[in-house]
């Protein structure tokens, strides 16, 4: 009995050696859970990233090559096994950071071949503009006010165009930027580009938020390019298609882009807008500025 009672006092003794073994292991497996359902959250959030439209990889964890292990001795244990898992999310991880780093770099550069562009584009647009249009009353309407025309070689000639604008006729709808927009349209059509020029950028400046500044803009940048003056056409291009993205004359502006830049002999540039075009409004785009950016695209000898 005594002995039995001893044997018991012994084992409880020795029990907390036994025990402590426990947590510690459990400890452990615990700790590794943590990290690895970190580090497959942090991989996760990565690849949506890299692969928006796709589906997530799996993390593949290969075991090194080992000798076969004694009889009775098992293979693996779950602490060994969670340390490879964590080891391929962590070499995953850095993987897909990287990629993530590399396309933010490029996408950097390519804004800022775009905006040293465009600061050369502006540049040599305020060498070439011409002196701002005053009228002659500051508080007339721009479509009511008939733009000025260009002097002729003789008092002859400039009567002559004087007498061809003013029979132009105005729209008198009662949507005044409409009619600010279709007087500046029909001046186009008659090939009076500096006149139409002056109408357009007029309608710009007071209808820059409504709707059709989108179509009076993109027209301002043909009455340039028609008058031989492919950087000015390039500038109001692209700022209507950057301020404007989603109006109705964007997509146009950005095909008419592509050809002030060829005009300009640029044909690197315009292959990189040809490829936004086709990036932003690809599926959108109709049969006619399709036409027009293919045939741009070999003229521009794209590849």
């Amino acid at each position: 009995m005594r002995y039995a009672l001893f044997a018991t006092t012994a084992l409880l003794l020795g029990a907390p050696g036994l025990v402590a073994l426990a947590p510690s292991a459990a400890a452990q497996n615990v700790a590794l859970d943590v990290r690895v359902d970190r580090l497959e959250k942090e991989m996760r959030a990565v690849q949506r990233k890299v692969f928006p439209a796709g589906a997530p990889l799996e993390a593949e964890i290969n075991r090194p090559a080992t000798s076969a292990p004694p009889p009775g001795t098992p293979s693996s244990s779950p602490i060994a096994d969670l340390t490879a898992r964590v080891g391929a999310l962590e070499s995953q991880l850095a993987s897909m950071t990287g990629q993530v780093e590399e396309n933010s770099f490029k996408i950097r550069q390519l804004e800022e071949a775009f905006n040293k562009y465009k600061a050369e584009q502006q540049s040599r647009a305020e060498v070439v503009a011409p002196p701002p249009v005053r009228p002659s009353a500051p508080a007339a309407d721009p479509a009511a006010t008939p733009p000025k025309p260009t002097p002729g070689t003789n008092g002859a000639a400039s009567e002559a165009r004087k007498a061809a604008v003013a029979a132009v006729e105005r729209p008198s709808t009662g949507d005044a930027a409409a009619d600010a927009y279709s007087y500046g349209y029909r001046l186009w059509d008659a090939k009076f580009y500096p006149e139409a020029q002056s109408q357009l950028k007029a309608t710009v400046d007071k209808y820059g938020t409504a709707s059709v500044a989108s179509r009076a803009a993109n027209l301002l940048g043909r009455a340039y390019l028609d008058d031989g003056k492919p950087a000015l056409a390039s500038v109001t291009f692209y700022e209507n298609y950057q301020k404007r993205p989603k109006g109705d004359r964007a997509a146009d502006s950005l095909a008419w882009l592509g050809e002030a830049l060829i005009q300009l002999k640029k044909p690197a540039d315009a292959c990189k807008v040809y490829a936004e075009l086709e990036q932003v409004y690809g599926a959108s785009l109709s049969a006619s500025q399709r036409g027009m950016m293919d045939k741009g695209r070999a003229k521009a000898k794209c590849s």
